[in-house]
């Protein structure tokens, strides 16, 4: 249909261009349907809205599928009488249920505004995550807007993994996510082999509502709750992370040569005699990334070279559908689950030594004061000279060790020229005003039947931080190119405090009498300024603690807002694409500048959020397994005194972190003493009434372990004696 066309009110709709360009016979946009709606002031029959947007027979089908999907997505509403309404005019705020594991919830709403809160009976018509409109009734004793739940839009579980329980011939299901906090029952014959204890997957047929408990039916038996590796298994389920490639994926893999083809080498630079090389951990099997350096003139060329796994995968197949959904590789104590086939990850793009390999290199200029002066990328064929090992060169460049082998005293010198080169990068780093916080980062050690033996910290040495500098640089450069080259892709950015926590940091701070410079807007100078100037004090881990929490999390964005905590005006992720789906559209970017097209994956903010989503499901799936373990390991240790620091306060009780074993648990508000306890947020502090005694993030105390739960994953504490 063209605009010629079309009606006079049709030709009003302020995005029609777009839909033109979409449709060859546009509908009324969403926005101009609710703007007619708003104009009317009122509930308007379906019938009448036809009428008011013009709409004719052949257009009536798919007009009213356009006018479900708006219901569903919460655009719309209606009443009883089947009128159409906007859902602000009704008082009604659709979002999503966030469960407490005690039982009451809370409604995050789609439009940003605050939370409001759901009392417990709210809860039992909905599960954590499901989206609902919700009515907004008053506050609760909190002063929070307090609302019930009118109509469940979206139910967000189908699968649950928990534990058996059998009483009175009843079978339920206790979920392993302490947020859905409904029990599931098990349907007459869907209990299958499970025996009470056992840790299954239960499908749920019918969903709760507030006259009825969830029903569901076992699908799988996992096994017990203390089988080596079951601590993996729940995790993959809770939270949702793919762990079974499809079978088109490992088809497709399996299709892959096991060596390069003369043909692969065409068009791309040879790099082969260059001793590019891998620095990494003792552990580590995918290789994304090969360095050299060398003295140029007054300064540097840096060589970047990194996996080209774009050339093995390609948009649109199947390949592509699981990297882009798995968003990351995951990686567990003893496991990872690799957002790439095996054959991929570690075969034909893991930057094994001495094979030819392709990559794509960032080819660096960098002067003697560590400015970037010129790069250029292009596709390349290499070979690996070694696998490095971190402590390796740390040691050779330190002087501890001396390198052993001919080939590894022939690279000594571009290890020196790295290092050099590190160095100067370092002192701009300084200079530019990155934010550098010290945190401590553990270690599980394992003995043969697979428990865990120990938890020791990983110290880093200056070649950890050597090749993130390097990181760094060839990141920035990828930036800077797709942004002077105006092809879109996502950005890494990390932005301020907002001003609520800035306030809340700056009150804080004025206890201690020490401020944050730079006003309403901080940059990351005066936050790295700060702490270069608390370094010395005996509470500066409490400092640097709550300055990195005032900070906002770091995501990915089309929009180009900058990095704040490394100081830079644009940054996004380019050095490992076998197991981040964003740097692999990153390279897929570059190459379309190269080719002279244009890259095109599909709404970039809709991949920005779906990426930055897996990258948080990691973490909280990784931290589940790591509590779980530290739960497993400290329960032969009940009764034991451990000097710790309060890692964070709460209102029900203080966190406290153990010394030497790198264990978080808690010691409840009623252990604190014989006082009533007033938690302080702005303070970080618990602070007794009648006796004045404080507890504050940073204190130091000594506890003794009463409580090591595996099925709560709760390590409880109690004050000891000496504290």
């Amino acid at each position: 249909m063209s605009i010629m066309k079309l009606s006079t009110v049709r030709r009003r709709d302020p995005y029609l261009e777009r839909e033109l360009k979409r449709y060859e016979n546009p509908l009324p946009s969403r926005e101009y349907i609710l703007q007619v709606l708003e104009e009317q002031g009122r509930p308007v029959p379906g019938e009448e809205l036809r009428e008011l947007l013009d709409i004719d027979k052949l257009e009536l089908d798919a007009f009213q599928r356009r006018l479900r999907a708006m219901e569903r997505e919460a655009q719309l509403l209606r009443n009883r009488k089947g009128s159409y309404i906007l859902p602000e005019r009704a008082s009604l705020i659709a979002g999503r249920v966030e469960g407490h594991p005690d039982g009451y919830g809370f409604l995050v709403p789609d439009d940003g505004s605050e939370d409001l809160s759901l009392e417990a009976r709210q809860m039992t018509k909905v599960l954590h995550r499901d989206r609902a409109l919700v009515r907004v009734i008053g506050v609760d004793r909190r002063g929070r807007r307090e609302g019930v739940i009118v109509e469940v839009l979206e139910r967000a579980n189908t699968r649950v993994v928990g534990r058996v329980l059998i009483e009175h011939g009843i079978t339920l299901v206790v979920p392993e996510n302490r947020r859905i906090n409904q029990d599931i029952l098990v349907a007459p014959g869907g209990g299958g082999t499970a025996i009470s204890g056992q840790v299954v997957t239960v499908e749920i047929i019918e969903q709760p509502d507030r006259h009825s408990k969830p029903i569901g039916r076992i699908v799988e038996v996992l096994g017990n709750y203390a089988d080596p590796g079951m601590e993996i298994e729940i995790a993959l389920r809770k939270h949702d992370l793919p762990f079974e490639f499809s079978t088109g994926t490992l088809a497709e893999a399996d299709a892959l040569p096991e060596t390069l083809a003369a043909s692969d080498r065409e068009g791309r630079t040879d790099l082969r005699a260059l001793p590019l090389v891998t620095i990494d951990g003792e552990t580590a099997k995918d290789f994304d990334d090969a360095v050299f350096a060398e003295k140029n003139g007054g300064g540097w060329r840096l060589l970047v070279a990194i996996a080209d796994v774009s050339h093995y995968v390609q948009p649109g197949t199947a390949l592509d559908r699981d990297a882009g959904e798995r968003g990351n590789s995951v990686y567990f104590p003893r496991r990872v689950i690799p957002m790439l086939p095996e054959k991929l990850s570690n075969g034909l793009c893991s930057l094994n030594p001495d094979v030819d390999r392709l990559a794509m290199v960032c080819d660096m200029a960098i002067d003697h004061t560590g400015e970037i002066t010129d790069y250029r990328f292009y596709p390349a064929v290499f070979r690996s000279h070694a696998r490095l090992t971190y402590d390796h060169v740390w040691n050779w460049l330190d002087g501890v060790t001396k390198p052993e082998s001919d080939l590894h005293q022939r690279l000594l010198p571009h290890l020196q020229a790295l290092y050099a080169l590190f160095q100067v990068l370092g002192e701009a780093r300084g200079k530019r005003g990155a934010i550098d916080f010290e945190t401590i980062e553990t270690m599980m050690l394992f003995n043969v039947q697979g428990k865990i033996e120990n938890i020791v910290p990983v110290r880093r040495n200056d070649a950890h931080r050597l090749i993130e500098e390097c990181m760094l640089a060839a990141n920035v450069c990828a930036s800077a190119f797709l942004q002077s080259n105006r092809q879109p892709c996502l950005y890494r950015i990390h932005q301020g405090p907002t001003p609520e926590k800035l306030e809340a940091l700056r009150n804080f701070l004025k206890e201690f009498g020490i401020g944050l410079g730079g006003g309403d807007d901080p940059t990351a100078k005066d936050y790295a300024l700060l702490l270069d100037s608390i370094k010395t004090r005996p509470d500066a881990q409490l400092l640097q603690t709550v300055m990195l929490r005032s900070l906002r999390q770091a995501m990915y964005s089309p929009d180009n807002v900058g990095h704040f905590g490394l100081s830079y005006e644009h940054y996004t992720h380019f050095t490992s694409p076998i197991r981040r789906y964003p740097d692999l559209l990153v390279h897929r970017s570059i190459k379309a500048v190269l080719a002279g097209t244009h890259y095109a994956p599909g709404k970039w903010d809709d991949i920005g959020l779906h990426c930055s989503m897996t990258e948080r499901r990691a973490d909280e799936a990784t931290r589940d397994v790591g509590n779980w373990l530290k739960c497993y390991y400290m329960r032969d240790r009940i009764g034991e005194v451990f000097a710790g620091t309060i890692a964070a306060v709460v209102p029900f009780g203080v966190f406290v972190a153990l010394d030497e074993v790198y264990v978080e648990g808690l010691v409840h508000v009623s252990e604190l003493g014989e006082d009533y306890f007033q938690y302080d947020s702005t303070k970080h502090q618990m602070l007794g009434e009648r006796s004045g005694r404080r507890f504050r993030l940073g204190d130091r105390l000594q506890v003794k372990l009463v409580r090591a739960d595996l099925e709560t994953g709760r390590i409880d504490f109690v004050l000891s004696e000496a504290s």
